[in-house]
């Protein structure tokens, strides 16, 4: 299992990135959660196959029709053995 936390960066909120984020993520069978961020990112964590996760990053330069993200910041972390993909509050534990 591999894990990578993103954040974001670009016009990713109000244009429904979040939830498009979550049906990617589910379509590649990639478990883990998305989130606005106060600061106008967007923050997520993959859990999943390497191969998945990669074509989830790749997929993410481009995101929903409306979005225009500019920069993906990409951190590998260790698994926390998620099930399922989410969508978080900012303020949420998560």
């Amino acid at each position: 299992m591999t894990a990578r936390r993103l954040i974001v960066h670009g016009r990713v909120q109000g244009v429904f990135y979040r939830d498009w984020t979550v049906a990617t993520a589910r379509s590649l069978g990639i478990a883990g959660w998305v989130r606005n961020l106060p600061d106008g990112t967007v923050e997520a964590q993959l859990e999943g196959d390497l191969a998945a996760i990669e074509r989830m990053i790749e997929a993410m330069h481009g995101g929903p029709p409306s979005a225009e993200p500019t920069k993906i910041d990409v951190q590998i972390i260790d698994s926390q053995s998620m099930s399922g993909f989410t969508r978080c509050n900012w303020k949420s534990d998560r």
